[in-house]
C-alpha cells in the first residue's frame, strides 16, 4: 500500500519508512557516526558525512513529509534553525509579510538577525486577507503565516492567503506547530512550505529539541537541502 493511502495513525508509524538496508530492521537504528566508508572518491551507499545526511535523520524526514502530505522533509536542530533556513532563501531588499501575533522567537530572528541583512519585514493582522493584500508589492517574496498563533491562538485562513500568491513569485510558509498535521495540512491548502518546532506537539514529551520543514516542490526542496547542508 502506498504511503499516501495510509490513514493518519498508520502514517505516524510507517509513513515514508522501509526496512533498514543493512539487516532488515523494521525500526530504523540510530546511526551514531559522522563519516561513511567509500570504495572510491564519491563511491558510497548514499551517505558520506552526517551533516549532509544520516540514515536515522532520513527516516525522520521521510516520516515528517508523510504526515504532512509532502514529498520532501528536512530536520533541523530546532524550529528556529528551520526558520533560519527559510529566510536564507531570500536576498537583501526582499520583503516578508508576517502576522503581527507571532511567536517571540520568530519575531526576534526576523527583526534582530535578518533585518540587519537588508530583508524588510511587515507585521499585519492576518484575520482578513485584505490586510495582507495591501502590503504585497513587487519586492514581496515570502508570506509567513502562523496559525493558530502563539500565544493568542488566533486562526488565519491559509487558503485565503494562498489565493493572494497565485501567479506571483511569492512563497507561502506556514508555521504548523500548534495545529500539527493531525488537525491541519497547509500544503493541501496552498502553502509552499510547512514549518514545525517539533519540540512541542510533534515531540510531545519535552524530551527533544527539533525543527522541521516539509515541501512538495522539487526545486524548492533542492534549494532548502543546499542551505541545510551548507549552513549545518
Amino acid at each position: 500500500m502506498a504511503s499516501k493511502d495510509l490513514k493518519f495513525n498508520t502514517k505516524t508509524i510507517h509513513g515514508g519508512q522501509k526496512p533498514d538496508a543493512g539487516y532488515g530492521a523494521v525500526m530504523p537504528p540510530i546511526y551514531q557516526t559522522s563519516t561513511y566508508a567509500q570504495t572510491t572518491p564519491g563511491g558510497h551507499k548514499g551517505y558520506e558525512y552526517s551533516r549532509s545526511a544520516n540514515p536515522t535523520r532520513t527516516a525522520l524526514e521521510n516520516s515528517l513529509a508523510s504526515i504532512e502530505g509532502g514529498t520532501h522533509g528536512m530536520a533541523f536542530g530546532s524550529g528556529l534553525a528551520a526558520i533560519d533556513a527559510v529566510i536564507k532563501l531570500l536576498q537583501p531588499g526582499d520583503e516578508v509579510i508576517s502576522t503581527n501575533d507571532l511567536y517571540g522567537g520568530s519575531y526576534r530572528i526576523f527583526k534582530r538577525i535578518f533585518e540587519n541583512f537588508g530583508i524588510v519585514f511587515h507585521f499585519v493582522g492576518m484575520q482578513g486577507a485584505n490586510a495582507v493584500q495591501e502590503k504585497i508589492n513587487s519586492r514581496t517574496k515570502l508570506i509567513w503565516v502562523e496559525t493558530p498563533t502563539n500565544p493568542m491562538m488566533n486562526i488565519i485562513d491559509i487558503k485565503a492567503i494562498a489565493s493572494l500568491t497565485i501567479d506571483k513569485d511569492i512563497l507561502l510558509a506556514v508555521d504548523n506547530t500548534f495545529a500539527t498535521p493531525y488537525l491541519q495540512k497547509p500544503l493541501e491548502l496552498g502553502a509552499d512550505i510547512v514549518m514545525h518546532s517539533a519540540t512541542k506537539y510533534l515531540g510531545g514529551h519535552s524530551d527533544t529539541v527539533v525543527g522541521a520543514l516539509v515541501v512538495k516542490d522539487q526545486e524548492l526542496a533542492d534549494r532548502l537541502y543546499f542551505i541545510q547542508n551548507a549552513s549545518g
